[in-house]
């Protein structure tokens, strides 16, 4: 049990709060409800661009980390496609520091042209070095391409095309920010060796003075109902073919997410899964098979994926992970299968948490999405999954004509 408490400023930030009396240092969070779906199409990369430029300096501080490194501080970001998170982890006696260093960077950066070319050539090599050099490396962006023909999941975190980057100007820059990174539109979670009047009144005083902003609404087009199976082949100088075989799911808030995700644990994770059994242990026809799911806040995508043994076709390949899957659909999973699956999941959870950082993340959120009293109900809410309910979402998800299939083939 995670214990909490929360309050909202009068610019609508929402603050939470957890104390743990044990810990000397304090884990500091502060979520953006901001991810690469809030992008235009001709304008992506944008939210992972930010994450960068949040570092480059703000208004009265010219550099994030050396004031947080002298105070024994240290920090880190990522961007998804629904959010932006940004923590650090600090001394408690130093509290202060990670709230007047954030709360500058949300009152506003510090644009300037250098700064900007900074960060762009950063991304840049990033994107080249990920996606364009890298074996495999654009099988995601590919692969959502295929999957998504509406909704803006169909690009990739770091963009869509290196040019969107290459031309983003100070105008854009400035309207992104000034769109999405106001008090509304973030959580700031702060846990550790902290009380929870400490943190109202530093709240006050460093978040509380910053503007609320006009928040976009989250109204997305949504993507129709897939009816035909789709494929796309792709030839590239890697090693082996793969496969990569992408299923629409349930999104993080719809009914059938938990039960999703026991399905891809028992399906695809781990060496005892049923695919690594069956198609490596087994049959070997693969080198590589395992499965993931997105965890997307819009409905997502439950996808498998492995690399081919050399001396079996695509085809071939293709043939016996759909021979594995009939099989599930018609059989289940044992009891055995769905314990193990469940108390791995339960196990992630509870070892993610021990850290207090994973923890004031976790806080973040749940919070963002509208419930933060989520980080002691999830594995609950794993544990309830039935036998019955995980064949039902075999049988839903795993069909030919909800699936988008990437081949990636050796030239």
């Amino acid at each position: 049990m995670i214990k909490f408490e929360g309050f909202t400023l009068e610019n609508g930030l929402q603050v939470v709060v957890h104390e743990d009396p044990n810990s000397l240092i304090a884990a500091v969070n502060l979520m953006y409800y901001v991810g690469a779906r809030d992008e235009e199409p001709h304008k992506t990369g944008f939210a992972h661009l930010f994450e960068h430029l949040m570092f480059s300096g703000s208004q009265n501080i010219p550099s994030y980390d050396e004031p947080l490194q002298q105070v024994g501080g240290t920090n880190n970001a990522y961007t998804s496609s629904d959010v932006t998170s940004y923590h650090c982890t600090l001394p408690v006696a130093n509290l202060e520091t990670a709230f007047w260093l954030e709360s500058d960077r949300m009152l506003g950066l510090s644009f300037n042209k250098k700064g900007l070319e900074v960060q762009r050539k950063v991304v840049i090599e990033e994107f080249k070095e990920v996606y364009l050099n890298q074996p495999y490396g654009d099988a995601w962006g590919q692969l959502t391409g295929l999957t998504y023909t509406q909704h803006p999941y169909q690009w990739p975190v770091i963009g869509k095309e290196i040019s969107h980057i290459e031309q983003a100007s100070m105008e854009d820059v400035k309207a992104f920010f000034s769109k999405f990174y106001v008090p509304n539109n973030a959580v700031l979670v702060v846990a550790g060796g902290v009380t929870l009047e400490q943190v109202k009144q530093l709240s006050k005083k460093w978040f509380e003075p910053i503007a609320a902003g006009k928040v976009p609404d989250k109204k997305f087009s949504q993507e129709p109902i897939q009816k035909t199976t789709r494929t796309k082949t792709v030839e590239q100088h890697v090693p082996l073919d793969a496969i990569y075989k992408a299923y629409h799911a349930p999104g993080r808030l719809e009914k059938g997410y938990y039960a999703t995700e026991v399905l891809c644990t028992a399906l695809g994770i781990g060496k005892s899964s049923t695919l690594y059994q069956e198609l490596i242990e087994t049959r070997e026809c693969f080198n590589t098979i395992g499965s993931y799911t997105t965890e997307t806040i819009d409905p997502g995508l439950l996808v498998i994926s492995g690399r081919v043994n050399e001396e079996i076709t695509l085809k071939e390949a293709e043939q016996n992970l759909c021979d594995v899957i009939h099989t599930i659909q018609t059989n289940g999973f044992t009891e055995a299968e769905l314990e193990k699956a469940k108390n791995h999941l339960e196990a992630s959870f509870v070892y993610d948490t021990v850290d207090i950082t994973n923890r004031a993340e976790e806080l973040a959120y749940a919070t963002l999405l509208g419930d933060t009293n989520m980080v002691n109900t999830n594995v609950d809410n794993i544990l309830n999954v039935t036998l019955e309910e995980l064949r039902q979402m075999a049988t839903r998800l795993l069909q030919s004509e909800n699936s988008s299939t990437l081949y990636y083939k050796r030239k």
